[in-house]
């Protein structure tokens, strides 16, 4: 098994520059167009490549789409800077990080179409279980060091973080989307200190000019 999932086969060896253009064909295709419109002979065609050289690496294009994200696609770091404040803050860059990314598109409709494909089906859910483990751990540490309450919802707090990362991701329009992946970490900040600010009840100070994020409401600006 060679490491971007495909089956090795004997003869010339495997050209990792090849392997690279179809895993970031694939996963840009499958972004763009889903399940439905995702197809060896497209993928082909957009790395440049035979339709055999990719039969050869992975022999069904369930197999080659679950090779492409897990080469691609990176998963959540275990988080642990010793404050919950850092911690939410580093899990909310990685999310925006992985959302404003090359693979963002296609790691946001993986969401909704992993079902429908067994390999890819879990690859998503390996992915999708080292971020729930990881910020489960960062809330329940604030918990056992007082800097929440012992009645925050765990799961609540995660929705709003997780949630208005890709919120956000998602909402950035074309032209912006360079900006707004520039300004992920202070981003990343001001939603970590609004969702604390919420679940303590802490009233925090306002934020200076230059620590708020210069770019428009794009979610209300017309």
């Amino acid at each position: 098994m060679n490491p971007a999932g495909g089956t090795s086969v004997a003869g010339r060896p495997r050209d990792p520059a090849v392997d690279e253009r179809v895993a970031a064909a694939a996963v840009d295709l499958f972004g763009e167009v889903g399940w439905a419109g995702f197809s060896v002979e497209a993928v082909a065609r957009r790395a440049g490549v035979g339709k055999a050289s990719i039969y050869l690496r992975w022999p069904a294009k369930e197999a080659l789409l679950a090779a492409a994200l897990g080469h691609r696609a990176a998963f959540v770091a275990e988080v642990n800077t010793g404050t919950l404040r850092g911690d939410l803050i580093e899990l909310a860059r990685q999310l925006l990080d992985l959302y404003m990314g090359s693979s963002g598109r296609a790691l946001m409709r993986i969401g909704l179409e992993a079902d429908r494909i067994p390999r890819v089906a879990e690859h998503y859910e390996a992915l999708r279980r080292s971020q729930i483990l990881a910020a489960r751990s960062i809330v329940r540490r604030g918990i056992n060091r007082g800097e929440l309450p012992a009645t925050t919802s765990v799961t609540i707090l995660l929705d709003a973080l997780c949630g208005g990362a890709m919120m956000h991701a998602m909402a950035a329009p074309p032209a912006l989307r360079d900006k707004v992946a520039a300004e992920s970490g202070a981003y990343a900040e001001q939603l970590a200190d609004f969702l604390l600010s919420s679940a303590t009840g802490e009233r925090r100070p306002p934020l200076s000019p230059e620590e708020t994020i210069s770019a428009p409401n794009y979610l209300t600006s017309k």
